[in-house]
């Protein structure tokens, strides 16, 4: 059986992979788009895209205990989820432990908190790391929180090379838009390079770097400035990877990046094409890699957190519908749908369920993963694609010629330019000329219903802090300092930190007590607002 004849319309039509394809031929062309899988990448990666894999349905997750996102965990997978996602607490973002002072009223309120490797391993309870794709949302303790991830997957046999999954690990734009940096830039930057050269070596198979634009979106920018920093600062780490020593093609393939899809359904899949072909160009043009792998724009898509609204919440299902169309139409390899509830509160067990369930419908009902780039061709979206692509290009140029991304931001360009983007979206919606659905349009009474989203246990906080307490009690203490000091020694000089955080993680040394290690030898660092 052919492929066309596998793929059909309700009615029975046969669909070809690629519509255009006979019109292409016929007419001796390829309309300058040219075709998904090959360069420059502006229909897709892959030749047949969804056709023979769907994309990852990676659910967010993570809050209160180790023990409460396990079962979360458990649920997703048992409903169909293929790939984890973790959202770590406030404290955990910080590199502070839940009995830190500065943690007090925070512990498991935005996602998990661990602490140890006691709490990975209670994390990951009765899931095998060897068949799951984990993705883990940390940043200025990457390298701890992926060093206790890969030492509770070898406690449970797996070997280190298959393991598969990303952590974020983007520092720059935490210094532009989301805040949950620790150490100056050039430290950051260490730490960031140490984690690909270990798992160049040890890893091969897992992503060390998730590229954020998502969170420089939420914080206001536009679709263009999401693009253009997203692209800025992916090209300051490929850079700071060269000079410590990588190869291009050693680490270049394993890059993805996380962009978010908002409410304009045909600029975000324009956005979508324009990154992929923007990328293939700036890293030929600057690195010419010899593998083709190290061009091409792997990415992760979550709908939109900012768009939610409290005032009629369930029309927020109807937005993250809209909003995982246009980032399946633009060829996202791994996708998150929000939940409804999450302008009220951490998404209950029945809303994240409606979230995949959208995803599940609209991989299996909707007839869009039969097409491989089912928009291509379409003269709006073409043109759409080719103003974002030379918009974005134009401000990528403006930032390198201010020194690139990492000067850009200790001048305070990029923050800037989002506080004006979030101003002139803020004044529009409050002027009625931006229109929402239930804030400023078609309004009623009883606005935000009775849902009032998930109860947390207001316990854990102290039980976080009794399982610290009976760590360091029951611990090692001889191997847990000379770990810690180890580590001092290894920050000080030049040696790769990451042999040295697996020793401490496996010592039983705390999240906290290794940042603080590192703190005294690095420093920290104040980001320039702006303003």
């Amino acid at each position: 059986m052919s492929d066309d004849e596998r793929f059909e319309t309700l009615g029975g039509i046969p669909i070809p992979e690629l519509p255009d394809e006979g019109h292409l031929a016929s007419s001796g062309g390829d309309s300058g788009i040219g075709k998904p899988g090959s360069q420059p990448y502006t229909r897709g990666i892959h030749s047949s895209m969804y056709r023979s894999r769907t994309w990852t349905m990676r659910q967010y997750a993570g809050f209160s205990s180790a023990k409460e996102t396990n079962n979360r965990f458990r649920s997703l997978l048992e409903k169909g989820q293929s790939g984890l996602s973790v959202a770590f607490d406030l404290p955990t973002q910080l590199g502070m432990d839940s009995d830190d002072s500065l943690a007090y009223g925070e512990v498991g309120k935005v996602g998990v908190a661990i602490d140890s490797i006691h709490d990975m391993r209670q994390l990951f309870s009765n899931i095998d790391l060897g068949k799951v794709s984990t993705s883990m949302t940390i940043n200025a303790p990457a390298a701890v929180l992926f060093a206790l991830y890969a030492s509770v997957a070898e406690e449970q046999g797996v070997d280190l090379g298959s393991l598969r999954g990303t952590v974020q690990n983007d520092i720059l734009k935490e210094y532009i838009a989301r805040g949950t940096y620790v150490f100056p830039p050039e430290q950051s930057m260490r730490l960031i390079t140490d984690l690909m050269g270990w798992c160049r070596d040890n890893a091969p198979s897992w992503n060390t770097i998730s590229i954020s634009g998502y969170h420089i979106r939420e914080a206001g920018a536009t679709a263009v400035e999401e693009l253009a920093f997203t692209l800025s600062n992916a090209l300051a780490y490929v850079q700071a990877a060269v000079d410590s020593g990588l190869g291009v093609d050693e680490f270049a393939p394993r890059l993805s990046f996380f962009f978010g899809c908002h409410n304009d359904l045909f600029e975000e899949v324009a956005k979508f094409r324009a990154a992929r072909r923007l990328w293939f160009e700036l890293m030929t043009e600057r690195f010419h890699p010899k593998d083709p792998k190290s061009t091409q724009l792997r990415f992760h898509t979550q709908t939109a957190g900012v768009t939610l609204t409290a005032q009629q919440p369930l029309n927020n299902v109807v937005r993250v519908s809209y909003q995982a169309l246009s980032a399946v139409l633009g060829g996202t390899q791994s996708l998150h749908t929000n939940s409804y509830d999450e302008a009220l509160g951490l998404p209950t067990d029945e809303s994240a369920t409606i979230a995949l369930r959208t995803q599940q419908v609209l991989a299996a009902e909707t007839g869009v993963a039969d097409v491989v780039d089912p928009l291509g061709g379409s003269w709006y979206v073409e043109s759409l694609t080719n103003e974002v692509a030379s918009r974005a290009r134009a401000l990528i140029d403006e930032i390198e010629n201010r020194g690139g991304a990492l000067s850009a931001i200790e001048s305070g360009f990029q923050q800037r330019t989002i506080h004006e983007s979030a101003w002139r979206q803020q004044k529009d919606q409050e002027s009625g000329s931006r229109q929402v659905v239930g804030v400023n349009h078609a309004t009623q009474d009883d606005e935000t219903g009775s849902n009032s989203g998930l109860k947390l246990d207001q316990t854990v906080h102290k039980e976080q802090c009794d399982a610290l307490a009976s760590i360091r009690a029951g611990r090692d203490s001889d191997a847990a300092n000379d770990a810690l000091n180890a580590l001092r020694v290894a920050a000080a000089g030049g040696d790769n930190l990451m042999p040295h955080i697996f020793v401490a993680v496996k010592a039983e040394c705390t999240v906290g007590e290794i940042m603080g290690a590192l703190k005294e030898v690095f420093g920290t660092w104040m980001a320039p607002s702006g303003f």
